[in-house]
């Protein structure tokens, strides 16, 4: 699958990313070949193979979900450059 210039510029604007002429030539033929690549795992039968997490079998080692610390919110403010009451003041973000 080819990628187009208009592509590749669209991709780096989502990303954030400023991109020149030299760079987006470079981008477009390594997106190109990453789209290829994907294009032959297309390729491998995976009809009955379960989705797995890892190759080996292993089952997640759960803990009990309880505090184990806390129960002092006047200590924990007291380094903070501003507090109200238990609470961190923080600059306004949001209009």
């Amino acid at each position: 699958m080819e990628i187009d210039d208009a592509t590749v510029r669209k991709i780096a604007r989502l990303a954030r990313i400023k991109v020149d002429d030299a760079e987006a030539k470079t981008l477009k033929g390594e997106l190109t070949g990453i789209l290829d690549w994907v294009e032959q795992l297309d390729e491998v039968e995976t009809d009955g193979v379960e989705p797995m997490t890892c190759v080996t079998e292993m089952e997640m080692h759960m803990r009990t979900d309880k505090v184990t610390d806390g129960g002092y919110p006047e200590e924990i403010v007291r380094n903070a450059p501003q507090h109200a009451g238990t609470f961190f003041v923080v600059p306004k973000v949001v209009e």
